[in-house]
């Protein structure tokens, strides 16, 4: 499903308006009949007790056209106008007129115990003050309106978005309406699904409000919500070269963990040979674990971490793979940087660097621009932060245009790892993950990530779809763990004994999760 900025609604209105005919009276109109259905599906209309806060803008016509249809079915209403008359324009101004015309309640608030009179006699807030444009801090009245509301421990619906989420990054403009239901048009926004946006979203209901279904699909809109994919079956005439060798760069002394999380990870996911090369003085630790993995015992420091000295034999092993993970458990030193720069630029296969290997990256970053092969970055904010030289909250609070841009400029698949974990695509695509929980802000999470993308690549998948269906995995298979320890007791290794199960939910339940993207959006 697409997913919409707020320059991409304009957009949709101007084109529906202009190419089509569709004017912005009747979307406002077909907006509140939303609003009007949700609200007798949730709440039933007759009798009612509807209080509509209203904001100047479209946002606040929306909520009075609505008031006016439930008006008519029987609510008993009261618009509560945040702004003075003289500041409604255009379809705003239309639908207060009529509303004033009807003889709706309708009053001008300038206080906190104004609002409060009216809030309290209400049995459902509607939240129709911002909408999607907000782009500065809440003050005054609004901000007072926002806090009344969340306070007065009536459910609250809000209208598009809720007002003082930013549509475009999910940041709370200083106050927030904690909804419990949100009624979105034409597409979700992005601010619906990035935190902390999207923890005051509640129930999402969605209605298309008759945009034309060529726009709903335009290539101009480069947002989408990740949905799962099907891994091509498996032949009964195969053998285990026909899933992939994959070869994982990864361990230390000190790190013995990463690399073998990352290298079970892949043949649990499905993938059929997995080396791993490693010091020597960890390989009989990683045997005792996984004997199935192939090791390769490298020469290491008196730090130990990977010699420089390997580079050539490893060089040599990566022809015969299909694909190569760096970095997990790798260490930082001036031999594996050394290590890192050489292979990345020598390795002619797909390459996926984690951990470590990010960090070491960052001192080297314009080489990426060098590489002719498919490159995956699996950073979290902290090594995203190294990679592009910005503070951590910078990243967080624009998280889609970050990833957007680094992976356009070095040609790159940025998987932003996080609560709904960001994808970039290098020609500028954006997938935002909705699967998993905040359990798996665990150590080794993220090796577990770095064995499932190669082995769907490896069972047939194509670079991009085995980048996203691996976030979209191993976020499920972490909500499956999630559920049967409780969020706290989610660890990597309980995630990774979840990818089968995990694998196998979606493909017995494929449909239902296609329809849903794994994030329960009601269709209206």
């Amino acid at each position: 499903m697409k997913v919409a900025t707020v320059e991409d609604i304009k957009r949709l209105d101007e084109f529906a308006a202009n190419r089509f005919g569709i004017s912005r009276l009747l979307l406002m109109e077909n907006a509140a009949n939303a609003v009007k259905n949700v609200v007798e599906i949730e709440f039933g209309i007759e009798d009612l007790n509807v209080v509509v806060l209203a904001g100047p803008g479209n946002n606040g016509g929306d909520g009075i056209a609505a008031a006016r249809l439930l008006h008519s079915n029987g609510s008993n209403i009261d618009i509560l106008l945040l702004a003075d008359e003289k500041k409604f324009k255009g379809e705003a101004k239309v639908n207060l007129d009529i509303a004033k015309k009807i003889g709706l309640n309708i009053y001008r608030i300038k206080t906190k115990d104004e609002l409060n009179k009216y809030l309290n006699n209400g049995d459902l807030i509607i939240d129709a003050i911002f909408g999607t444009g907000l782009n500065r801090e809440v003050g005054g009245i609004y901000r007072e309106a926002i806090n009344s509301a969340n306070k007065s421990n009536r459910p609250i619906l809000s209208i598009d978005i809720p007002s003082g989420v930013n549509g475009d990054t999910g940041k709370i403009m200083g106050i927030a309406i904690q909804a419990d239901i949100t009624v979105t048009f034409g597409l979700p926004k992005i601010g619906l699904f990035l935190y902390p946006g999207a923890e005051h979203v509640g129930k999402l209901y969605l209605s298309h409000i008759s945009y034309p279904k060529s726009l709903l699909e335009s290539p101009e809109l480069f947002i989408e919500l990740n949905e799962p994919l099907r891994l091509p079956p498996r032949r009964k005439d195969t053998h285990k070269g026909d899933y992939g060798r994959c070869l994982f760069i990864a361990g230390s002394r000190m790190y013995m963990g990463a690399p073998y999380l990352s290298a079970y990870s892949f043949l649990i996911a499905g993938g059929g040979m997995s080396y791993l090369a490693t010091v020597e003085s960890i390989i009989h630790h990683i045997v005792q674990k996984g004997s199935e993995i192939i090791q390769i015992p490298l020469l290491e420091t008196r730090d130990g971490v990977i010699s420089r000295d390997n580079i050539d034999h490893l060089l040599k092993i990566s022809d015969i793979m299909d694909f190569i993970v760096i970095g997990p458990g790798l260490g930082i030193s001036k031999d594996t940087e050394e290590l890192l720069t050489n292979l990345v630029l020598q390795m002619d296969k797909p390459i996926l660097i984690d951990g470590d290997g990010i960090t070491l990256l960052s001192k080297h970053i314009d080489i990426l621009k060098k590489m002719k092969k498919p490159i995956i970055l699996t950073p979290h904010p902290g090594e995203m932060s190294r990679l592009i030289n910005k503070p951590i909250n910078e990243i967080k609070r624009d998280k889609i245009n970050i990833v957007r841009k680094f992976s356009s400029k070095y040609h790159v698949y940025t998987v932003l790892k996080g609560a709904n974990t960001v994808i970039g695509y290098p020609d500028g695509k954006i997938y935002i993950n909705t699967s998993g929980n905040p359990g798996m802000a665990t150590a080794g999470s993220g090796d577990v990530l770095s064995g499932i993308i190669p082995a769907f690549y490896c069972q047939g998948l194509n670079i991009g779809e085995a980048v996203r269906f691996g976030v979209f995995i191993h976020g499920v298979a972490g909500d499956i763990a999630a559920e049967k320890y409780g969020e706290p007791g989610v660890t990597a290794s309980r995630i990774m004994r979840s990818i089968n199960p995990a694998i196998n939910y979606i493909e017995k339940n494929f449909k239902e999760v296609i329809e849903t993207c794994y994030y329960t959006i009601w269709k209206i």
